[in-house]
């Protein structure tokens, strides 16, 4: 019988493509790593990867162990979920989201694990592409994204909107695109895409968000604001990043004629049975938003 241990070994290895990485994420030593695959491949008596000098690929046996050792890796995960205790509002739970869904969310989260004291919520700001990987490999339980996934380890459904805002100093009046081409953008990781989609479909003169001069750029979500309340430029942003900024009479929202919302998603892993503990989670975050 094959060794659970030293397979769920191999298939991290095989997902993660690096040694030293695959360690980490188990908490094991390199050698460690590379005597789990050394002992499988001797119980299966056939090479599973082929060493490259620091690197590897899979044999073509790798390839085939890989494919199906997914499906059996994670029936046994839903074997323990379902036999075991299941408690509804014990054990870790591990949420990523976008930045701005983040500041909305991440408060309350605090709030239920304060009720529930063998709760644990672990919580991430990614963007959505460190999302989609980390809910496809199971190193998070949940994700929050604002783009509908096509990943095929990945169940997502539509749970709520965010309004785009275009947010300048307050001593702003006008937002012609003349004035916001002199006050200059404030970037931030999305705000290429956050200004196509509002300034695209408000401003007949916006072609793209490197057109307009920056004025700064900042990726950390609390942070962005800061230059903007200065008279240092404008920038867009989603509604919840921009209600928790803590000066809000030191900038200025602007409502434009055409409104646009960006849609955000709740994304599991498609094949896992989820815990209760995840579920209540999911439940409390769906009610909130």
């Amino acid at each position: 019988m094959i060794n659970t241990v030293w397979l769920r070994t191999f298939c991290t290895l095989a997902q993660v493509g690096h040694f030293t990485q695959t360690a980490h994420r188990l908490h094991m030593t390199q050698s460690g790593v590379s005597q789990h695959i050394g002992k499988l491949e001797a119980q299966l008596e056939v090479a599973l990867i082929l060493r490259q000098g620091k690197g590897f690929t899979l044999s073509e046996a790798g390839k085939r162990l890989y494919r199906d050792a997914g499906e059996i890796l994670q029936a046994l995960a839903n074997l323990e979920t379902q036999i075991g205790q299941d408690p509804a509002y014990e054990g870790v739970v591990r949420v990523m989201s976008p930045g701005s869904v983040g500041l909305k969310l991440y408060p309350q989260m605090l709030s239920l694990q304060a009720e529930h004291a063998k709760l644990v919520i672990e919580y991430r700001f990614a963007p959505n592409a460190d999302i989609e990987r980390s809910v496809a490999d199971a190193s998070a339980d949940v994700g929050f994204i604002t783009r509908e996934s096509a990943h095929a380890d990945i169940s997502c459904e539509p749970i709520a909107t965010e309004s785009l805002l275009l947010v300048t100093p307050a001593d702003f009046d006008q937002p012609s695109w003349q004035g916001l081409n002199t006050l200059g953008f404030i970037d931030h990781p999305d705000g290429s895409h956050h200004a196509r989609l509002l300034l695209g479909a408000n401003y007949p003169e916006f072609e793209h968000a490197g057109l307009i001069p920056k004025q700064g750029f900042s990726n950390q979500i609390s942070m962005i604001l800061e230059p903007v309340s200065l008279g240092l430029g404008f920038t867009v942003l989603p509604a919840h990043a921009v209600a928790a900024f803590a000066r809000p009479d030191e900038i200025k929202i602007h409502p434009l004629p055409v409104p646009v919302l960006e849609p955000l998603y709740l994304c599991v892993p498609r094949h896992r049975l989820l815990p209760n503990s995840v579920q209540t989670v999911i439940a409390a975050a769906k009610k909130w938003l």
